[in-house]
């Protein structure tokens, strides 16, 4: 299958480019988009078919649920059951936004492989105006995960999804550099109180600001045997090809770390804030408290000889949540020990 990728600008005449991604997605194929959290990989997500294409693309596990995306607040009823009052609250503080909120699916309407067997789906209008364009256009909704082979970082820039898909997907619709740079915030409000099941940019503070209480499980409470109500809940995510190991930030520990690993032979790529950047890891690559660049870090160690990839422990405050989160799941939860 040949990859086609197409530039979509604020300043072009784009109509084309729309059309070509919005025929293809009504004749049953897989779409490559910018969000502003990292590009998707979409499919009309009432068509089963269509649906099953992302999961082959991707190498995706099939018990592993995909979010729906919707272009306007307004089609929510015709794929949600009943809209919970919280629910209500959180859409027109945060959507447009990168906040998914799971509710009950309506009955046999959206195709079964979006749901994996729940009678939960997870629903998200996202703001980046490409993602909205298409989808208002299409006026279908869009089950959409990360434009990545399944496990690898998510894709923040179309040349990513490129390097991933190429010659599994017939379209990339290129938008540029996403916003945020992490997936949205996974909210479950079919349980009191809310529990985030995938924290991201909208934050436990944001959310309790508008409805209060929100329970944010730690890394080891997230660990589940059944199927996971949202995506990256049971594996393994945003791993490159060299193992991940955390460490704690603090330069004493890290220089101790990097010594030990050299005098072992070992080739070592760490990833830090810059303040880390004076220490003699084999190659360094900084990522922002906000979570920007990390995906971009992860991604460029695959571009090294690099060994081992230790990676700084961030807070878990604000969107440092979200952060550490990815970082625990590119390490499998792996710790460097001495």
């Amino acid at each position: 299958m040949e990859t086609v990728r197409v530039l979509v600008d604020s300043d072009g005449d784009n109509e084309e480019s729309y059309s070509q991604a919005v025929d293809l997605l009504n004749n049953g194929e897989v779409v490559a988009f910018p969000t502003e959290t990292v590009y998707g990989l979409g499919a009309v997500a009432t068509n089963d078919l269509a649906v099953k294409k992302i999961f082959e693309a991707k190498g995706r596990p099939s018990d592993n649920p995909l979010i729906v995306h919707i272009g306007t607040i307004e089609e929510i009823t015709n794929y949600i059951e009943e809209i919970p009052e919280n629910a209500r609250k959180l859409m027109d503080a945060f959507w447009p936004g990168p906040l998914t909120i799971i509710m009950k699916a309506k009955k046999d309407v959206l195709a079964p492989s979006v749901t994996a067997g729940l009678s939960t789906v997870g629903m998200r209008m996202p703001s980046h105006g490409v993602a909205l364009q298409l989808l208002r256009r299409l006026k279908k909704p869009v089950a959409a995960p990360s434009a990545n082979r399944s496990g690898k970082p998510s894709p923040t820039k179309a040349i990513h999804v490129e390097e991933d898909l190429r010659g599994r997907i017939p379209l990339i619709v290129d938008g540029g550099v996403t916003g945020i740079g992490l997936e949205s915030t996974v909210l479950d409000v079919t349980v009191n109180p809310p529990v985030i099941l995938r924290p991201g940019g909208v934050t436990k503070e944001m959310l309790e600001g508008v409805i209060g209480q929100v329970i944010q499980p730690n890394h080891e409470q997230q660990k589940l045997d059944s199927t996971p109500k949202a995506p990256g809940m049971k594996y393994t995510h945003y791993a490159p090809n060299a193992p991940v190991y955390l460490i704690e930030s603090n330069k004493d520990v890290v220089e101790k770390a990097l010594l030990k690993l050299k005098n072992e032979g070992n080739k070592v790529a760490l990833l830090a804030p810059d303040q880390f950047k004076e220490l003699k890891a084999d190659y360094f690559f900084p990522f922002g408290e906000e979570g920007d660049k990390l995906y971009d870090a992860l991604r460029a160690c695959d571009k090294t000889d690099a060994a081992i990839i230790l990676a700084t422990e961030t807070t878990t405050e604000g969107v440092g949540a979200a952060i550490m989160n990815r970082l625990q799941k590119a390490a499998g939860g792996k710790w460097f020990n001495f």
